[in-house]
């Protein structure tokens, strides 16, 4: 079980010449997933070498383009390299509408089938689920539509106790399987062996909460509650709340701010204006509210 998060892009508004708007590549728990997808995403997918053919889930946080100009590009690629897999796209209403147009427009032809599953609830909700992972919302107060996403680890079965397994002569291999599953075993005397004395516990599920473009808020904390890893944006630092207000962005002590109320375990800052020349500022500032806090930068790889 483990999470593996590379930066992609990190900056926001406009790109630059060492600046790449948002987008995060995400391995949890041996699945695969793109989050957000700015311009030139795919040329930093190729840079960091993210393997294309991995991807089949998308998460898109809002319709703004530092977030999703990229995406239309990045279908068509799929398309030139003869993509058979289905993918999935998650994201505001109306991404359907504007990926399609662009793609008919421009005669962008896949042969693999898009589904979309456009979001519209103010509320948090599971979107994804299969027999390793889950991602639910985080709504967050932007402003258009965002999303964060929260995504946690399905948690694995119970470890085999196989020393105090071995004291039982009646329990066999046949038997391990409902044992991991939780299950009591029942003998042939009819007394029963509680699940707490042949099994240990499972490693701790991981989970990274992805949250966007946002103003400070404050109820998402009992969602990303206990967060393994948090990515949370930071615009501005904290001279500028005012403009953080006006805009609905973040600063950096608000963001870390957040992480200290959810007791998140790392803090991840990331979405600088383009005003600022030294980042540096911007983790100096949240540590002296959160102590564990990094830097969002290209290529950067946060690992748990």
């Amino acid at each position: 079980m483990s999470i593996r998060l590379t930066i992609l892009g990190c900056h926001s508004a406009t790109p630059r010449i060492n600046a790449f708007p948002t987008a995060q590549y995400l391995e949890i728990n041996n699945r695969h997933f793109l989050i957000d997808c700015g311009e030139g995403t795919q040329r930093q997918m190729r840079k960091y070498k993210v393997g294309f053919s991995k991807i089949n889930h998308i998460f898109i946080s809002h319709l703004h383009g530092d977030h999703f100009y990229g995406l239309v590009g990045l279908l068509s690629t799929f398309g030139i390299l003869n993509r058979e897999k289905e993918l999935h796209i998650y994201g505001p209403k109306g991404i359907k509408e504007v990926t399609l147009l662009q793609l008919k427009i421009s005669q962008s032809h896949a042969k693999y089938n898009i589904i979309f599953h456009e979001l519209s609830s103010k509320e948090s909700e599971l979107i994804f689920e299969d027999d390793k992972v889950e991602v639910r919302t985080i709504p967050l107060d932007h402003r258009i539509y965002t999303n964060g996403y929260l995504f946690t680890e399905k948690e694995k079965p119970r470890k085999l106790n196989m020393m105090n397994i071995s004291g039982y002569s009646e329990i066999n291999k046949a038997d391990y399987l409902n044992i991991k599953a939780g299950k009591n075993v029942t003998l042939s005397t009819g007394e029963i062996v509680l699940n707490s004395e042949l099994t240990l516990p499972s490693t701790k599920p991981l989970c990274f909460a992805f949250c966007s473009d946002t103003c400070y808020k404050l109820d998402i904390i009992p969602i990303i509650k206990n967060a393994d890893l948090l990515y949370h944006e930071a615009t501005f630092l904290d001279d500028k709340q005012d403009l953080a207000q006006k805009t609905k962005h973040s600063t950096t002590k608000q963001a870390a701010k957040i992480a200290k109320k959810a007791k998140a375990k790392q803090l991840v800052l990331g979405h600088y204006s383009g005003r600022y020349k030294d980042i540096s500022l911007f983790k100096k500032e949240a540590q002296e509210i959160f102590e564990n806090t990094e830097l969002a930068e290209p290529g950067k790889v946060f690992q748990i």
